[in-house]
């Protein structure tokens, strides 16, 4: 029987557009993303893709990988893209609703979306989304499924013939390898190893395939669901301020003497 792999991908403003390009609506309290900059699959999510593909490698191709993605509007030649590193089908949930969304929300979408899918053994997500850097949804969807959650992967193997995952978990100073029975939740990291690059037979592949799209209302979900569980109560860039005072003696000595003075009087020693 082939594993069913569910991996977890966001479109994102492109982290490597130049940030003096991005701009921030304090009105409204969101970020502009650069004009004419196409968006990009979050890094971290092509590595969770990377992974479901060598699991797929490692046991013959009987494995089945389905991408899903939620969000307000989709750039098809971007979000198609793990679909041209190998994956098999691609299922997104696409509403105006869905922009700016806090990681609850997006938990409470992802995981009507993956039930309605049908069941998982495993479903990898990135370690974080490169806009907010929170992390929060692998662990979130992990709890909203009843399921254990494994983080940091820098290397995913599915054993035990498909009863449990077995995961290298990157440290600061190492590594850690736990398992986990299936079904279960796995963040990846990019300790895993690049990305495989998409084939020309890949992407024709891709632009073949049809996404299989998925309304909230399907799902049972209503705009009033996605209220914000947390508070924004302001968005901007820091300013910075910078100032300089020359301490000047009559020596070496009398300047350091006068420094540390000076120091003691700012309260910073």
């Amino acid at each position: 029987m082939a594993l069913r792999i569910a991996v977890c991908v966001k479109q994102v403003p492109d982290p490597d557009a130049p940030a003096s390009t991005f701009k921030v609506d304090e009105a409204a309290k969101r970020v502009v993303a650069p004009p004419g900059t196409p968006p990009v699959v979050n890094g971290f999510d092509l590595h969770a893709t990377e992974a479901a593909l060598r699991i797929k490698d490692a046991h013959g191709g009987a494995a089945e990988i389905s991408v899903v993605s939620i969000g307000p509007a989709f750039t098809m030649d971007v979000i198609k893209k793990p679909l041209s590193m190998g994956s098999d089908m691609l299922v997104l949930v696409e509403d105006p609703v869905l922009a700016e969304l806090q990681a609850f929300a997006t938990v409470r979408v992802l995981a009507a979306a993956l039930k309605k899918a049908g069941a998982f053994d495993l479903i990898l997500c990135g370690r974080q989304a490169s806009d907010w850097d929170n992390a929060h949804v692998p662990l979130g969807l992990a709890e909203a499924l009843q399921v254990p959650c494994v983080t940091l992967a820098r290397r995913v193997e599915v054993v035990a013939a498909g009863a449990r995952v077995r995961v290298e978990r990157s440290l600061s100073d190492g590594y850690q390898v736990v398992e986990a029975s299936l079904p279960a939740v796995v963040s990846v990291s990019n300790e895993l190893g690049e990305p495989r690059y998409p084939t020309l037979r890949g992407i024709m592949a891709a632009t073949r395939k049809q996404p299989i799209k998925m309304a909230l209302a399907e799902l049972g979900i209503t705009p009033a669901d996605l209220a914000p569980a947390l508070r924004l109560e302001r968005l901007y860039v820091p300013e910075r301020q910078r100032a300089v005072e020359l301490i000047k003696g009559e020596d070496e000595a009398d300047s350091g003497r006068k420094l540390a003075v000076r120091l003691r009087e700012a309260k910073l020693i």
